[in-house]
């Protein structure tokens, strides 16, 4: 699959030689782990940060060994290439005074910390935000965790999908007739990891202005009561649960899936004029348009089944390509419905560069898919996959922390430190103290 990759896609374009990143200069010591933490980090990276990730020796990140696998390294999944470009990796043991010593060395450096761990095991440590400010009053302290970090909840972990049950969006999703569904794609995880990173850089700011560092924290629960939209408001009005609508929209119509002669679309009518012009200029029906029940939206609410129906048997006349080509000269709201694969091989990916392929040193080329964003002066920085386990640990200790190569050297012999030597095998136990919240 790889080699037709390879085909498909075009390598990434260098950003101009001599433009500056947004972040350059800011140092990020990196403790995360999974998906939340580890994608905010990324984004600071991507912004032109030094994002230092610390691993755990031999297996490091178990987010690495999510399938499938690259085939000459086990230990560079797709989902962990998806979320950790741009780092650098350091795998320090912990456990070990030398590990924890070098972290604090780190830390003393850092412009911003983030972490994910279990609530109290950077306490246990001795690397939580209360110590090291002591030494670095400066940094910004970022926690992700499940529930919080202090009241009833804090022990619970919570991954994307506990969260979606717990905070009401599973309850929102899929049809009337069944339980409600998970989304697929870990929407909790990548929109806290987007909170994050908006505080994060909160922090900077506020920091440049008073010359204060801070704690703060984003809790995966608490966003993902925020990603059930105005849901909580329409409830906290009415007194009534959203219901689970399917493919359609309880607050527009017509919203949803239909079927031209060869494949589905989505349309969206979002308000009366959009439907007058569905109606009359792509449909050519103006006894529609002409309804006085139909011409309000929520006439066309009451009576969806019926309004469906006759939409139905007019898009089945002809291909999506008739229909796409009238909806877009009449500016309506919609789109194919797509796989992944035929989304990111889609004009559109192709025409924002979405999916580019990098050259790694060693496996040849790896995917890419870009952030959304764009900047006109400060564009983010070029993509580097992201790295093996441990991979930039001796570089780390040299040009980072200052030590000679003789030391660095004695202490990746001494297990503080590891250093990947060669792709480590998917059955390799994973080491302790590695609890995850998400």
């Amino acid at each position: 699959m790889l080699s037709q990759f390879v085909e498909d896609f075009p390598e990434h374009e260098a950003r101009p030689a001599n433009a500056p990143t947004a972040l350059a200069g800011i140092r990020v010591v990196d403790f995360t782990h999974f998906i939340a933490g580890p994608f905010a980090t990324m984004m600071l990276a991507d912004l032109g940060a030094e994002v230092i990730k610390i691993e755990a020796p031999n297996r490091g990140d178990e987010f690495r060994y999510y399938p499938p696998a690259h085939p000459q390294d086990p230990s560079l999944g797709a989902p962990y290439i998806w979320s950790n470009r741009n780092k650098r990796s350091i795998a320090l043991d912990l456990k070990s005074e030398d590990g924890r010593r070098i972290a604090r060395e780190l830390i003393a450096s850092a412009d911003v910390v983030a972490e994910n761990f279990s609530t109290g095991v950077m306490e246990r440590l001795g690397l939580d935000y209360k110590t090291i400010r002591e030494t670095n009053p400066e940094v910004i302290y970022c926690s992700v965790s499940a529930y919080g970090r202090e009241g009833a909840f804090a022990d619970r972990l919570g991954f994307d999908p506990i969260a979606q049950a717990e905070s009401g969006f599973v309850s929102m999703n899929g049809y009337p007739d069944r339980l409600g569904v998970r989304a697929l794609s870990p929407v909790m995880d990548i929109s806290t990891a987007m909170m994050a990173s908006n505080a994060m850089l909160a922090a900077l700011v506020s920091r440049e202005r008073t010359g204060k560092g801070q704690a703060v924290e984003v809790s995966l629960f608490d966003n993902a009561v925020l990603m059930t939209g105005y849901a909580t408001l329409q409830h906290l009005f009415s007194g009534a649960e959203p219901q689970r609508h399917g493919n359609t929209s309880p607050d527009t119509c017509p919203s949803g899936v239909f079927k031209a002669s060869d494949k589905a679309f989505y349309i969206n009518c979002g308000n009366n004029k959009i439907f007058q012009r569905l109606a009359n200029q792509v449909l050519e029906m103006p006894e529609l348009a002409n309804d006085p029940v139909l011409a309000d939206r929520n006439g066309r609410i009451a009576r969806r089944a019926e309004l469906f129906e006759i939409l139905d048997k007019a898009f089945a006349q002809h291909p999506w390509s008739h229909w796409q080509q009238r909806m877009r000269a009449a500016s309506i709201p919609c789109g194919e419905v797509r796989s992944v694969g035929e989304a990111i091989r889609s004009m559109e990916a192709r025409e924002r560069k979405l999916v580019t392929r990098l050259e790694h040193p060693e496996l040849g080329w790896l995917p890419n898919v870009s952030l959304p964003f764009r900047f006109s002066e400060t564009p983010v920085a070029d993509p580097r996959p992201a790295p093996g386990i441990g991979e930039n640990s001796h570089a780390v200790l040299t040009e980072v922390l200052g030590y000679d190569a003789a030391t660095a050297a004695a202490l990746i012999e001494s297990g503080s430190v590891y250093s990947c030597p060669a792709p480590v095998s998917a059955g390799n136990a994973a080491p302790s103290g590695s609890e995850v919240t998400t």
